[in-house]
Formats: C-alpha cells, structure tokens, sequence
C-alpha cells in the first residue's frame, strides 16, 4: 500500500475523530453554565445503575418574558403543537404552532408522544418525559427529556437535559450517532422556544396559520393523552407503544384505556 495514501487515510480519520468530538462537546453543553450542567434534575434518578454507555447533555437559553408565559408553550411541546425545531425534519414538514392551540388539553401524567411518556410534571415549572427502553441502532436505549422553567430576574431560564443509556453490541456507536443528531435538533429547538416567546408572548391566534379544526395541523406524530383521546397523525411514531408503558408502569391505569 502507498504510504502516503496511509497517512492522508490516518490523518482524515483522526480528523473526524476530532470533528466529532468537538463539535458533541459543543452541543452537550449548549447556553449551558457549567452549574447547570453540574446539577441534580429529576430525570436524572431514572437512570441510575443503568450501564455505563451513557450520555447526558444540558443546554440552556435565557428568555425575557417570566416562566408563566413560557410554560404554556412547554405544556404543548410535542403535544399537538409541534417541536418547534426543524420542521422538515421531525414533524413530517408541518409547521409548529406559533401560537397557544386551543385544543390541546393541560398535560397530564401518562400523556405518550414518541419521545416517551410524561413521568413528572410539576405544573409551571418542569416535566420530564420517559422512555423506558427502545431497539436502536441495534443496543437497548433509555432516554429521559428533562424541561425545567426557572425565574430569572424578571425573566426566565429554560434548562433542558437530554440524558440516555445504551445496552448492546453497538451501544458506543449507538451513544455517538444519538449525540449528533440530538445536537442538531436540541439547538434549533430551544431558539424555537424562545423566539415564539418572545415575539408571540401568550397569543391565542396565529392568523398566518388559523386553527382549522384537525388535530393533525401543527404536528405529525400522534399523541395520545393521558385521557385516551389523540393528535397528530394515527399510527405515526411510538406513542402506542408508550402508551402501553405508561399503563405497565402504572402511570395510567388500564381503566382510562380507550384506544
């Protein structure tokens, strides 16, 4: 083999390497002070003694209007009103909601979306979504969303952490490719959060994008709410599945089930 062609082959993958490890340490800690990084959330509890292929990344953005204006905005994330990140992406190129849907019921324990089910909540101030385990990539992985609201001043600073584990041949693959992707969407989400705050405040009507009657117009994914009633496209993602797990774990009892 040429040398040389060795050396360029050595030198491109170190540079990924690099590439990767910079820009996932970049993202794990997006906004984040290192306080904030450091400190106990709830969800946190959830993966404890879980195996050590694992990651958690905490990012961070401060908001200028206080926690009850930003709360209303949180308790419909990924519950009929989209994610607020790229659309494209991870809404089946529906546009997130930009304004409070008036449809969307108030979150409640053992509400299934395809991030999980809702495990905590503490209303105005932090919910914490759980998956309990999923095929990925080929390893088993848990992954918990922490979202916590917190005054700031006459402000607000939003926390989020996104922490998960992996158990399987490919789990550091697995870990990694999960770290990127995240980090991709999890920055885009929270400017989303924020700019809608900010410019939107508490407005009940977008009338660039008025509220048409079907339960599919600001997100893509189902929903299906702790009550058993539904959003979002029938059959789209897991949250059948996490619905289940939420009615196993006994978040929701089975006498609520009415899919």
């Amino acid at each position: 083999m040429n040398p040389y062609i060795f050396i360029i082959a050595a030198a491109l993958m170190l540079g990924s390497v690099f590439l990767f490890k910079a820009f996932t340490s970049w993202g794990a800690r997006w906004g984040a002070t290192p306080a904030e990084c450091a400190r106990r959330m709830t969800g946190d509890a959830y993966l404890e003694g879980g195996p050590p292929a694992r990651v958690a990344m905490t990012r961070a953005v401060s908001i200028t209007q206080p926690p009850q204006v930003v709360w209303p905005w949180l308790a419909q994330l990924g519950r009929g009103a989209g994610w607020y990140s790229y659309d494209l992406l991870d809404n089946g190129n529906k546009a997130s909601a930009r304004h409070l849907v008036s449809w969307i019921p108030e979150p409640q324990l053992g509400d299934a979306s395809p991030i999980g089910y809702l495990r905590h909540l503490e209303p105005g101030r932090e919910l914490v979504w759980w998956a309990g385990g999923e095929l990925f990539l080929g390893s088993m992985a848990r992954m918990v969303i922490d979202i916590l609201v917190e005054p700031q001043g006459e402000g607000s600073r939003l926390v989020i952490r996104i922490s998960g584990d992996m158990a399987g041949p490919t789990a550091r693959l697995a870990v990694g490719v999960f770290q990127v992707i995240d980090t991709i969407m999890a920055r885009r989400q929270l400017l989303g959060i924020k700019e809608r705050v900010e410019k939107y405040g508490i407005r009940a009507v977008d009338p660039e994008n008025p509220e048409n009657g079907r339960v599919d117009q600001y997100q893509f994914y189902q929903i299906i709410y702790a009550s058993g009633q539904t959003a979002g496209f029938p059959g789209r993602e897991h949250a059948s599945y996490w619905r289940q797990m939420a009615i196993e774990d006994k978040i929701v009892a089975n006498c609520r089930e009415r899919e």
